[in-house]
């Protein structure tokens, strides 16, 4: 659980969507704005959100997690 408030803490610095959280199957998806590209990210907060489970997904372009994806 901690992971997932830390690492929703570090999409919380680039906007505050009002829906930036989809789940399908057994995907977390992460849509934020202000994200349409894994390089608006700061090369840190990847590393970081990479550690906490949440990888970039070039087919849905946005962060996704198969850790905390379970429907």
């Amino acid at each position: 659980m901690n992971d997932l408030i830390e690492a929703l803490q570090i999409f919380k610095k680039y906007g505050e969507d009002e829906y930036p959280i989809n789940c399908e199957h057994d995907i977390l998806m992460v849509y934020m704005s202000n994200i349409t590209e894994k390089n608006d990210v700061l090369k840190e907060d990847i590393f970081q959100l990479e550690e906490l489970g949440f990888d970039w997904d070039e087919e849905y372009e946005c962060f996704t997690s198969y850790k905390f994806g379970s429907c």
